[in-house]
């Protein structure tokens, strides 16, 4: 199954435009460049509240950016599926042989055009080490890492740099953890640590 961003419409500009507004009126901003190129894995830091669901789509919206994300194939299902999937739903199939990683890269290869966003943490709680499934899929595809972020201490979110994984994952996460190093979420206290498990962890997700 392919994926394809749609082209910028009278409406989306709308959207673009409210969103902007609101922003605004929230003491917010948007800031940094849209990616020059078509596809790439777009990771969301720090998530330490529901509102980074919210002000993330305002944020991105008024940059003009369509993201994708996934969700259990059964959200998919008639009569709400053709909604889930207008608002950038990926499907992901727990009973395909194929793990999370693998699904995704196959989503990358057969598409023309994706933003897909994940976040690296998994969870609004504290962590003391982010998932990696966000790095595997990018390397397996192909295509670059966007540093995205919301920073509550200066109300703005937006894209930082990209990265492409050169497979030196240790190397590549101490050039995440200086970008995100002055950014904090909502609830600081709760940022999960920037940092893999050791390779000799049994229970390492890698």
């Amino acid at each position: 199954m392919s994926y394809k961003i749609k082209k910028s419409t009278k409406q989306g500009q709308t959207i673009q435009y409210v969103s902007k507004f609101i922003l605004r009126l929230i003491g917010w901003k948007a800031e940094g460049q849209i990616p020059q190129v078509p596809k790439y894995v777009m990771i969301g830091y720090p998530h330490t509240s529901n509102w980074d669901t919210l002000l993330g789509l305002l944020v991105f919206k008024a940059l003009g950016v369509r993201l994708n994300w996934v969700g259990k194939h059964t959200l998919f299902k008639p009569p709400l599926g053709w909604l889930i999937r207008a608002l950038g739903g990926i499907p992901v199939d727990r009973s395909d042989p194929r793990d999370f990683v693998e699904q995704m890269i196959d989503v990358f290869k057969t598409s023309e055009e994706l933003v897909l966003t994940l976040s690296p943490e998994g969870t609004r709680k504290k962590t003391d080490h982010w998932k990696t499934g966000f790095y595997r899929i990018a390397k397996g595809a192909g295509v670059p890492i966007s540093m995205a972020f919301l920073d509550y201490s200066r109300k703005t979110g937006g894209f930082g740099p990209l990265l492409y994984p050169g497979g030196d994952l240790e190397k590549d996460i101490k050039r995440m953890q200086e970008f995100y190093a002055p950014v904090r979420g909502k609830f600081p206290e709760l940022q999960g640590e920037i940092r893999v498990k050791p390779k000799n962890d049994a229970k390492a997700q890698y």
